[in-house]
């Protein structure tokens, strides 16, 4: 039996297993459609585990209540916010989503889902998403946990990142969709793929909609494009710090995904060749492996750089600089051993 055949027991039997077992999230004590924005924007790139366990979204909120504070922020102000969570585009659209709620609808968020739709860098899932969560409004969502439990559900046999699939998967969701109670009914098709739908293991004897699944081998679905194979990349910063107890530092190029931040100003290897190696450490990013290697310079030997933004700073005022999080471990270690 597939969930089409009987919609409502579908339903209720995920509502009634979300009720028992869901997790008390944040966002899912409140009904502001502005913080329920904040941490779908949070969520999509970034595990619950990293937003919760470091407070990511209870301090985003704290500095950033309203769409008209955030829409007041400066860009460091909302880099530093962010900083430790990555894909920073993710908070300046949120920023100019906020902009846009404050000059098009009067500081009020849209409670519409096209106005909503409508927002700078808000696509069909996040509209979905506000609407249902803030509003109890019956919108279909369809997002990686939803993708992955629809293809197992129905055995679906098409990759999911391709148009014909996505129209599909959307089409699925829009007829199961509770009009009853879109909320707890969409919490719960999330929860489910957090909890027992996961994506390598999933525990098909636990689930509370088995009866429902077609699947013949649900591990190995969905079926997806093969991830790019990482591109390695190599980094050679300078540890510059000069009497004034002044550290040398590089903001990233407007056109660069971490603009506007600050990190270790980069040189080429072969300007760093003579210089003694501090500290070397990985991480990746997107789709490459970086290895960073970090020398000590004094600043009577900097090697000349072209066209790029480089200041002094005083060590105090680095807590207030937004810093990607390779260079903030590395640079907090460096400060830690040398003074």
């Amino acid at each position: 039996m597939t969930p089409l055949e009987s919609p409502d027991i579908f339903q209720t039997a995920l509502t009634n297993w979300f009720d028992a077992v869901a997790k008390p999230y944040p966002w899912r004590k409140t009904t502001d459609p502005w913080h329920i924005l904040v941490s779908e924007i949070m969520l999509q790139q970034t595990q619950v585990a990293t937003v919760l366990n470091k407070n990511f979204f209870t301090n985003f909120i704290q500095k950033f209540p309203t769409p008209a504070i955030m829409a007041k922020a400066t860009e460091q102000e909302i880099l530093s916010a962010w900083e430790g969570l990555g894909y920073y585009r993710r908070v300046r659209n949120l920023q100019k989503a906020a902009i846009a709620i404050c000059e098009d609808h009067g500081g009020n968020f849209p409670t519409d889902y096209l106005e909503i739709l409508d927002l700078p860098g808000i696509g069909k899932y996040t509209a979905g998403a506000v609407s249902s969560f803030a509003y109890n409004k019956p919108q279909p969502i369809v997002d990686a946990n939803v993708a992955r439990i629809f293809s197992r559900l129905f055995n679906y046999q098409e990759r999911v990142d391709t148009s014909k699939a996505q129209k599909q998967l959307w089409e699925w969701a829009e007829q199961l969709l509770s009009h009853d109670n879109p909320r707890a009914y969409n919490s719960a098709l999330m929860e489910l793929g957090q909890q027992t739908c996961s994506n390598k293991a999933p525990k098909c004897e636990l689930c509370v909609i088995k009866t429902f699944c077609t699947a013949i081998e649900p591990e190995s679905l969905p079926h997806k494009k093969a991830a790019k194979k990482a591109v390695l990349v190599e980094e050679f910063a300078l540890f510059c710090i000069d009497d004034d107890k002044r550290i040398l530092l590089q903001q990233e190029a407007s056109a660069e995904r971490r603009a506007g931040m600050w990190k270790l100003p980069l040189r080429e290897f072969a300007q760093t060749e003579s210089l003694t190696l501090l500290s070397k450490s990985s991480y990746a990013i997107t789709h490459h492996k970086v290895t960073l290697r970090v020398f000590q310079c004094p600043p009577q030997t900097l090697p000349p750089v072209e066209q790029s933004q480089e200041n002094w700073h005083n060590l105090s005022d680095l807590t207030e600089l937004p810093m990607p999080s390779p260079f903030r471990k590395v640079l907090n270690q460096l400060l830690k051993d040398h003074f």
